[in-house]
């Protein structure tokens, strides 16, 4: 018996004017569809209105997260760090993220994000320390408000949802800004933690920078969709498409969303439209999918030349700031370079702290095993010592 057979149904469909009354959206899409074209304020008429005050702060930032980002890369080379996902001209999200954050709230940063983590304020030595393989996450998430460096793809935001959501829960006016790469979209965290975000109302942003490729895969072959902002409607929430390159535009938007957040107002899907100039990773040879030209054409479109034409246009990039800024860049880079050039005093011992907060029964055993084999190896080597001080000793006239 089919459906159209139980007792009570009609084989004549034709006269159902539609689906039962229960179909109908909870929410009215229009208002959660991005605009057409990415949001821009440098170069346009709404530029005037601008701080100046911001627009200097951004500058600034911007400048020496350009620094931060070559002598990061440059410690690559020198064996210093295992590896380094530059944000090189990128650098507009990263600052934006980090600033329109109240110190209440926590960022959920990618692999690619460690500049976001050090304009917040977290000392560049150990936003760097996962990437030459030492310690945990490098530094203490609950004292920063800075969740680890996440290295799979998009897991860290469902952690924020449930950060945010706990938040709320309790009463706390805290907000979550979680950051992932155009690749993360692609994975089932991205569509668990949008849809659990929507339901649940948590205060989350998630910022999605769009950087053009996922290692080499380009945007066209990881979705059809008319942008990626566009999925936010599926989620029920708003999302909006920015000029990833436009710093005003970004900390706009982005602040825009956090504040709408801590109101109760829900999370906001933001698109950054930006672009990866230097390589995936230093292991990645970029030129193997994409051409010089289409580099270049990304360079004419840099953040900083951007914030540059209107702060000259408003006579504020004088050589005072300009040299202030680049001084204070490079002894962001001097003082990161000697840090990392000193080789780090490594504790073995450091392999079971921080993994729980009261260490488990397995751990305890693992521990007492360490301990046991670094005792006994010491017991060893003062005995080696010892014996070839004795000799040391026959061996005198």
């Amino acid at each position: 018996m089919t459906v159209l057979e139980q007792p009570g149904s009609s084989r004549n469909t034709s006269s159902l004017a539609g689906p039962p009354p229960s179909w109908r959206p909870r929410t009215d899409p229009a208002p959660l569809l991005p605009d057409a074209e990415p949001y821009r304020l440098l170069g346009t008429g709404a530029a005037a209105r601008l701080d100046s005050g911001l627009l200097t702060r951004l500058y600034a930032q911007l400048v020496r997260g350009r620094r931060y980002n070559a002598q990061a890369t440059a410690l690559t080379r020198q064996g210093r760090l295992a590896v380094y996902p530059s944000s090189t001209g990128q650098e507009a999200c990263e600052v934006a993220a980090a600033l329109a954050l109240e110190e209440r709230d926590w960022l959920f940063p990618s692999y690619r994000d460690t500049l976001a983590a050090v304009v917040r304020g977290l000392d560049p030595v150990q936003a760097l320390t996962l990437l030459r393989g030492d310690w945990h996450s490098g530094y203490d998430p609950h004292e920063h408000r800075i969740a680890p460096l996440c290295t799979p793809l998009a897991t860290q935001l469902p952690h924020a949802v449930g950060l945010a959501h706990a938040a709320r829960l309790k009463g706390d006016e805290v907000v979550a800004l979680a950051m992932v790469g155009d690749g993360g979209t692609s994975e089932g965290d991205f569509h668990e933690a949008l849809n659990f975000a929507a339901l649940w109302q948590a205060p989350v942003v998630f910022l999605v920078q769009n950087n053009g490729f996922a290692i080499s895969v380009p945007l066209a072959k990881q979705t059809a969709a008319p942008s990626l902002a566009h999925k936010a409607v599926g989620y029920g929430m708003p999302g909006r498409l920015v000029d990833g390159n436009d710093a005003p535009a970004m900390h706009e938007v982005l602040t825009e969303a956090v504040q709408r957040a801590r109101r109760g107002g829900g999370p906001t899907l933001v698109e950054a439209v930006t672009y990866r100039i230097e390589a995936h990773t230093n292991a990645d040879d970029a030129t193997r999918y994409r051409s010089e030209a289409e580099v270049e054409t990304w360079r004419a479109h840099d953040p900083i030349a951007l914030l540059e034409r209107e702060l000259a246009a408003r006579e504020l990039l004088t050589d005072a700031f300009v040299a202030d800024t680049r001084e204070s860049a490079e002894q962001l880079a001097a003082d990161l370079r000697e840090r990392m050039n000193a080789d780090p005093e490594l504790d073995p011992m450091d392999l079971f702290t921080h993994v729980f907060a009261e260490q488990t029964s397995q751990l305890r055993a693992q521990a007492a095993q360490l301990r046991a084999e670094l005792d006994a190896e010491d017991a060893g080597h003062t005995e080696d010592a010892a014996g070839a001080g004795g000799g040391a000793e026959e061996a005198r006239p």
